[in-house]
C-alpha cells in the first residue's frame, strides 16, 4: 500500500490567513473598524511566550490591531479578573485571550467564565459551549475547528455520514470537535483512557481525531486502512545526543503506511489554530457590531 498523503496545515492555514486579511482590509476601508485581539499572558511559562509571540506577528501580519498583556507569576485571581473587566469594558478590543495554563493561584474557569462571550475568541465560555451544542452561532474553539476545516478538506462531501473517532474528551479539543463533527452529519465516538479495547474501537473510524497529550500513543495498528488521521498531539521528547523532537499522538511512521490521508507534526494541526484565532477575531468584531459576515 502506498504511503498516505500528508495533509498540509500550513497551506491551508497560509490560505484562510490570507482570506481574513482581505476581509480585515475591506472591513477597515467599509467602516474604519481593525479589529482587535488582546492576549493576556500571566507568568513566563516558555511555551506560552512562544505561542503568544507567534499569535502576535500572526495578528499584525493579517491586518488586525493586537495588544498583550503580561503579567507577573504572582498575579492574584483578582487582578486578573479586573484585567478581563477592563478588556470587556474597551470597546476597540474585539478578542480577548487569556493563555493557558495559569499559575495555580488563579481558577481557570472563574477566569473563562469572566470574558464576554462575544470577545471570547478562545470558544471556552459555558455560553459559547452551549451554543456550539446546541446549533448556534457560536465562537468556536480555535484546534478543533482548524481540525475540521482540515477534515473538509481532505474528505470533501464524502465527510458526512463518516465514522468519526475522536480520542481524547477534553473541553478544549475532544468535546467541541465531537459537537463540530456532529454539526458535519458524522457518526461520532467520543474514547478516552478508559475506553474499552480502545485500539478495535480506534479501528472502525474513517476519520480518526486523536487528541489525548500521549507521545505517539496512537498506534499504526489502530488505524483503519484507508482513514483520514487528524493528529492534534504535540509532544516533546528525548532525541539523540541530548536534542529533542517534537511528535504527535500518533505514531506517525507507522501510520502513514495504513492511513490514506495524515497531518505530520509539525506542520498539521498547529497552523491552524492561530489562523482561527485570527478568523474568530473578525467575525466577533463583525458580530459585536452587527456587521455581515465574511465566509471564511
Amino acid at each position: 500500500m502506498a504511503e498516505a498523503r500528508l495533509i498540509d496545515g500550513k497551506a491551508a492555514a497560509a490560505r484562510l490567513r490570507a482570506g481574513v486579511a482581505t476581509a480585515a482590509a475591506a472591513l477597515k476601508a467599509a467602516h474604519g473598524v481593525a479589529p482587535g485581539l488582546a492576549a493576556v499572558l500571566v507568568g513566563d511559562d516558555p511555551a506560552s511566550q512562544v505561542y503568544v509571540k507567534s499569535k502576535t506577528k500572526a495578528t499584525d501580519d493579517a491586518g488586525l490591531k493586537g495588544l498583550t498583556h503580561r503579567l507577573s507569576a504572582a498575579t492574584s485571581e483578582a487582578e486578573l479578573l479586573r484585567v478581563v473587566a477592563q478588556l470587556n469594558a474597551d470597546d476597540a478590543v474585539d478578542g480577548i485571550l487569556v493563555q493557558l495554563p495559569l499559575p495555580k493561584q488563579i481558577d481557570a474557569q472563574r477566569v473563562i467564565e469572566a470574558i464576554h462571550p462575544a470577545k471570547d475568541v478562545d470558544g471556552f465560555h459555558p455560553e459559547n459551549v452551549g451554543r456550539l451544542w446546541s446549533g448556534g452561532r457560536a465562537l468556536v474553539p480555535c484546534t478543533p475547528y482548524g481540525c475540521l476545516l482540515l477534515a473538509r478538506e481532505s474528505l470533501g462531501p464524502k465527510l458526512a455520514g463518516t465514522e468519526a473517532v475522536v480520542v481524547g474528551r477534553s473541553n478544549i479539543v475532544g468535546k467541541p470537535m465531537a459537537a463540530l463533527l456532529l454539526g458535519e452529519h458524522c457518526t461520532v465516538t467520543v474514547a478516552h483512557s478508559r475506553t474499552r479495547d480502545l485500539p478495535a474501537v480506534a479501528r472502525r473510524a474513517d476519520l480518526l481525531i486523536a487528541a489525548v497529550g500521549r507521545p505517539e500513543m496512537v498506534r499504526g495498528d489502530w488505524i483503519k486502512p484507508g482513514a483520514t488521521v487528524i493528529d492534534v498531539g504535540i509532544n516533546r521528547i528525548a532525541a539523540a545526543e541530548g536534542k529533542s523532537r517534537l511528535v504527535g499522538d500518533v505514531a506517525f511512521a507507522e501510520a502513514r503506511q495504513i492511513a490514506g490521508a495524515i497531518t505530520p507534526v509539525p506542520g498539521g494541526v498547529g497552523p491552524m489554530t492561530i489562523a482561527c484565532l485570527l478568523r474568530n477575531t473578525l467575525l466577533a468584531a463583525c458580530r459585536r457590531r452587527r456587521l455581515a459576515e465574511p465566509a471564511l
